[in-house]
């Protein structure tokens, strides 16, 4: 299918709101409000412009990417906090929601929950527990693109805890 932008058949097309786009006119699009992406769409270019981009693999992520990647190495966190975290002048700082988090990974270790039942009694979705309960920022770490940085911010989770946790969880999904 044709990119709805500038017209490129692109084999590793993105659909966006509906809309199909190349690569290329996908990392420009908008991606929250459908009447933005129409007049996005409206607004027809020549691939034939966009022929670079493809060619060299330029994009504003690989830039992007690299400074996300730069700031893991230095400790830093590179993605919203997650609970019980939050950011004060540009450092990761436990609040007041940091004994919540450590109360969910004790009693997950400690009591016999479903997932299920855990994840209702805290108001969470059962994602949001299993990824609360696997999150290695809360060991005082920042993973980034596949490798584990030490963080510059206190850990919530003892490593005992966290690693004891882990166990427990990845047997609980196995059954």
């Amino acid at each position: 299918m044709a990119c709805e932008k500038c017209g490129y058949i692109d084999k590793n097309e993105k659909e966006i709101l509906g809309k199909k786009f190349c690569l290329v006119c996908a990392k420009f699009a908008p991606t929250d409000d459908e009447l933005k992406l129409n007049k996005f769409a409206e607004e027809k270019i020549d691939w034939k412009l966009l022929e670079t981009f493809r060619k060299f693999g330029c994009s504003t992520n690989n830039n992007l990417k690299k400074g996300m990647e730069d700031s893991a190495k230095k400790g830093k966190l590179v993605a919203r906090p997650p609970l019980g975290y939050e950011v004060l002048d540009g450092k990761l700082i436990p609040n007041e929601k940091s004994s919540k988090v450590h109360s969910l990974f004790t009693i997950f270790l400690n009591k016999n929950y479903s997932l299920n039942s855990l994840s209702k009694n805290y108001s969470l979705s059962l994602n949001g527990l299993k990824k609360i309960l696997s999150n290695r920022t809360y060991l005082g770490e920042i993973k980034f693109n596949n490798q584990i940085h030490k963080g510059n911010h206190q850990a919530i989770i003892s490593p005992e805890i966290f690693y004891a946790v882990q166990r427990k969880l990845k047997e609980k999904l196995r059954s």
